[in-house]
């Protein structure tokens, strides 16, 4: 019998308006000119070097819990031992820099950047994606984390569902990028991700998975898919794909239950 290629749906868009805080999950979200999502990553924290406050350098980042009112524009955050506190993520800016301030313990600020937000990637500000199951085999890799807690460390914008595991990494080629619709929007993987510090924190209290990272990497060499770009491997702490959206996407509405086809 012949085998029927996987056809993957867009089942899931999470939004992180403030850079290294929670996401909030959307049921659509339009490409905006720089070619990422709006609304994702608008707002970043930043000391007074002007440096990220993030994940990579900052692990009370993990002690904030942030929830999101998007039509309101109103994010609310709480600490363990606090009130929640609610503020007009645009009216707001100085009292929400402040609750901040006070929790890192030194002065931080925010700024906002609507066109092109603040994306992981610097080059070219696509979403990054993966597959449900994808996240669900790297849960079954550590007693004790399951898929949600697999998504709160690696933090992926877009997530597609009936799939394999890491059918995302076929949107990579050795060097090319290879063009995909989700719907009628056309994407251009890049390359499989390279992680950082994060992923190898619990997600709600910045404690270290002992071992995460050799572990992840003996897992990700040993199951690396025959059909996976090789060339784009020099290391396998990498998940996701990242992705450049052409100028001419900007202003369509991604959606979930859309269908994920690679052009040929």
């Amino acid at each position: 019998m012949t085998r029927q290629p996987i056809s993957p749906t867009l089942s899931r868009i999470a939004l992180f308006p403030i850079k290294a805080l929670d996401g909030v999950v959307v049921g659509e979200a339009m490409i905006r000119s720089g070619g990422g999502l709006s609304g994702d990553r608008e707002l970043a924290i930043f000391d007074t070097a002007g440096r990220f406050v993030n994940g990579k350098r900052e692990a009370r980042v993990h002690a904030v819990r942030a929830s999101y009112d998007l039509a309101a524009r109103i994010v609310s955050l709480q600490r363990e031992g606090s009130a929640l506190a609610h503020f007009e993520m645009d009216r707001d800016r100085g009292r929400l820099e402040d609750w901040l301030s006070e929790h890192f313990g030194y002065r931080v600020h925010l700024r906002h950047n609507t066109q092109r937000g603040f994306p992981d990637d610097p080059v070219f500000f696509g979403p990054t994606v993966v597959c449900t199951e994808t996240l669900s085999e790297v849960a079954s890799w550590f007693p004790g984390l399951d898929l949600e807690a697999v998504r709160r460390r690696f933090r992926t914008s877009l997530e597609f569902g009936g799939a394999e595991p890491f059918w995302e990494d076929r949107l990579v080629a050795n060097g090319d990028p290879v063009m995909f619709h989700i719907g009628e929007v056309r994407l251009e993987g890049t390359v499989p991700w390279p992680r950082c510090v994060v992923p190898t924190r619990d997600a709600d209290t910045g404690a270290a998975t002992p071992m995460f990272q050799k572990s992840f990497t003996e897992r990700r060499r040993a199951t690396l898919p025959a059909w996976a770009p090789q060339s784009q491997f020099d290391h396998f702490y990498r998940l996701c794909v990242g992705t450049r959206v052409p100028a001419s996407e900007a202003g369509k509405v991604l959606r979930t239950g859309e269908p994920v086809t690679i052009l040929a």
